[in-house]
């Protein structure tokens, strides 16, 4: 993965061919031309879980249609950082119960989710 400093608050990434832009909101100095790098992360813990949904009922032949999935955040003020984050799974009426608890074992699958709890080790160093 490259980073390329951009102008403004823009930062990119070029990784596995794609070109991933971000930029800060107004308050931070930035024109919110696009979703900043911590939001780009709460983005990949949803849509990981989604994916597992996915391929969960891709996996039993049920159908996907009607489902959706809702991530809430609760902020520590004193932390100021984010402390719970909270992913409803919305199911249509006819969705089999005996597959409820399942998805929610499969959606807690999710390998970003995984990574946060279970930390890697950071290290930053400056070459010239």
């Amino acid at each position: 993965m490259e980073i390329i400093l951009g102008e403004k608050q823009i930062v990119k990434a070029r990784y596995k061919g794609f070109e991933i832009i971000t930029d800060q909101p107004e308050k931070a100095g930035g024109d919110n031309s696009a979703l900043s790098p911590f939001d780009l992360f709460m983005v990949s813990i949803g849509t990981c879980a989604g994916w597992y949904v996915k391929s969960f009922c891709q996996q039993r032949n049920l159908s996907e249609e009607g489902i959706r999935l809702e991530q809430k955040t609760r902020f520590n003020p004193d932390k100021r950082l984010i402390d719970k984050i909270e992913i409803e799974i919305h199911l249509p009426a006819d969705f089999p119960d005996k597959y409820r608890e399942p998805l929610i074992k499969a959606a807690g699958a999710c390998t970003v989710k995984k990574h946060v709890m279970d930390a890697p080790e950071f290290s930053i160093v400056t070459i010239k």
